[in-house]
C-alpha cells in the first residue's frame, strides 16, 4: 500500500496511534499525519458485504430526481417501453464503471481519494477528489430540494391552512416559501443527522430503507391502478410520437441522461 500513504520515520507519529487504537482504520506509526486520518487510512475489517452493496445501488436508482427523469422521457414523445429500455440501459452502463472504480477501494478496503493517489500523485490525488466531493455536494442540494417539493405537497395535503405560506409571491425569499424552506430544512438535517453518524450509519440505514422503497413504490403503483382503473391509464404522455427508428436518437439522449 506504498501509493496508499506515505512514510516518515518511524515514530514520527507513533504518538497519535493509541487514539486510533478502537477505530477500524488501519493505521500504522510510520504513516505520515498529513496524509492519513480515520476517514483516509485503509479499513482492518470490511463492514459491507454483497447485499449492504446491493442495497445501496437499489436506494440510488431509486430517487425523486429519477422519477423526475422518467417522467420527462415520456413529455419527449417516447412510448412507455422505450423509457423503461433507456433507463435499463443507462443504469446498466453507470453500474459497470461505478463498479470498476471501486472495484480497488472494495478489495483494499481503501477510499477513493486514496487509491487515486497510484495515477495522480499523492497530492495530484485531491483534484478527482475535490472533483467528486463537489458534485456530490450539489446532488445533494438537488436532492435536498426535490424531497422537500415532495415533503410539502404532503404537508399541503394534511394541513390545507398552510398553502399562504407555500404562496411565494407573498412568502417568498430567494426562490423558496416560507414553508418551502422549513420543507427543505426539514429533509435537509434528516439526511445530514445520518451521515453525521458515519458510514456504518449509512450502511444500517440503507440496508431498510433499499427495499422499502421497492415495496412503497409497490404499492402506491397499485393504489394509483386501483383508484384510477387500468383503462384509463396511457403510458404514452407525451404529444409527440416517435416511430421505429425516429426514437433512436431520443432514446440516445436519454440514456446519456
Amino acid at each position: 500500500m506504498s501509493t496508499a500513504v506515505s512514510q516518515t520515520p518511524a515514530g514520527a507519529s507513533a504518538a497519535s496511534a493509541p487514539a486510533h487504537a478502537e477505530s477500524n482504520a488501519l493505521i500504522k506509526p510510520g504513516y505520515d499525519p498529513r496524509l492519513t486520518n480515520e476517514d483516509l487510512a485503509p479499513l482492518k475489517k470490511q463492514t459491507w458485504g454483497q447485499y449492504n452493496i446491493f442495497a445501496f445501488w437499489m436506494s440510488d436508482v431509486h430517487s425523486v430526481g429519477g422519477y423526475i427523469t422518467a417522467g420527462s422521457l415520456f413529455a419527449l414523445g417516447l412510448s412507455s417501453w422505450q423509457v423503461l429500455v433507456s433507463l435499463l440501459v443507462g443504469i446498466v452502463i453507470v453500474q459497470i464503471f461505478c463498479n470498476l472504480v471501486a472495484k480497488p477501494s472494495q478489495v483494499t478496503g481503501t477510499p477513493y481519494p486514496v487509491m487515486c493517489r497510484a495515477s495522480f500523485g499523492v497530492l495530484g490525488a485531491n483534484i478527482p477528489a475535490i472533483i467528486r466531493g463537489l458534485i456530490a455536494v450539489a446532488w445533494y442540494g438537488v436532492q435536498t430540494y426535490l424531497a422537500s417539493a415532495a415533503f410539502m405537497v404532503l404537508a399541503l395535503h394534511m394541513f390545507p391552512n398552510l398553502a399562504p405560506y407555500a404562496d411565494l409571491a407573498q412568502h417568498g425569499f430567494v426562490g423558496l416559501s416560507t414553508l418551502g424552506w422549513v420543507a427543505f430544512m426539514v429533509m435537509w438535517v434528516l439526511q445530514a443527522f445520518v451521515f453525521w453518524h458515519g458510514m456504518d450509519a449509512i450502511r444500517k440505514f440503507i440496508d431498510w430503507a433499499g427495499p422499502a422503497v421497492y415495496v412503497v413504490m409497490a404499492i402506491l403503483c397499485g393504489w394509483l391502478v386501483w383508484k384510477a382503473g387500468w383503462k384509463n391509464i396511457d403510458l404514452n404522455l407525451g404529444g409527440i410520437k416517435f416511430q421505429g427508428w425516429d426514437a433512436l436518437p431520443v432514446m440516445l439522449s436519454a440514456i446519456a441522461l
